[in-house]
């Protein structure tokens, strides 16, 4: 049995990506998650599983970083994109980054299904015309994607805390740990990522937000 995991905070939206998954894969085993630490978790407790469908847009993500983490972290887990922002650069950076798949959420449901029987036989799917184009574009990977998949679950998690302004001890209260133990996950974030301090870290994760002025899909 195939084991999918539909990652997106929007209910309906999970809904139809599981009505989707349900024709593509009759008997698949579907988890769903609704921010990229539930994704995380989740792919710890199923090693096993056989596709993500990453919504961008969640808490804990910051632009293109929950998808450069999630590669970075599970490379043997096939990742594709799911995503309101139709843009073609956001298109092309997410197949850089390592997506194998990009569906727009205004995408039909044969078209989805289609596109999950496709990247699950192995295939990268871009909606109908848009490869080309994507292909023409110049590619986006930054050293600092690489830098990004180093980190490890709990550092990414911290990372995303320190961007929302958090302090080491609301920080060390979320997570159940010490200060002393935030210290050093915030030392070994700032090593990994080639920063000194807080705003550096900000400014660098900032490189993975997307950009809402690039070209849509439907050339607009």
């Amino acid at each position: 049995m195939q084991q999918i995991i539909i990652a997106d905070d929007h209910p309906l939206f999970r809904a139809a990506l599981r009505q989707a998954v349900s024709q593509a894969l009759p008997d698949a085993d579907m988890i769903e998650v609704e921010s990229i630490k539930t994704l995380q978790e989740s792919v710890e407790e199923h090693p096993d599983a056989d596709l993500v469908l990453l919504d961008l847009n969640m808490p804990g993500a910051h632009g293109f970083s929950g998808l450069v983490f999630m590669r970075g972290q599970y490379p043997g887990l096939p990742v594709v994109v799911v995503s309101g922002s139709e843009e073609l650069q956001v298109v092309r950076r997410s197949i850089d980054y390592g997506a194998s798949g990009f569906i727009p959420k205004s995408a039909s449901l044969p078209t989805i299904t289609e596109a999950i029987q496709d990247v699950l036989e192995g295939e990268i799917w871009l909606p109908d015309g848009v490869a080309e184009k994507v292909e023409r574009m110049q590619a986006d990977v930054t050293d600092f994607s690489d830098k990004l998949a180093s980190l490890t679950p709990q550092q990414f998690r911290v990372l995303g805390m320190l961007s929302e302004g958090m302090l080491n001890k609301q920080i060390a209260f979320d997570l159940e740990v010490s200060e002393a133990t935030v210290k050093a996950h915030i030392t070994a974030v700032f090593r990994k990522l080639g920063v000194r301090n807080r705003t550096q870290a900000v400014i660098a994760i900032q490189q993975m937000e997307i950009d809402p002025s690039d070209t849509s899909l439907s050339g607009t």
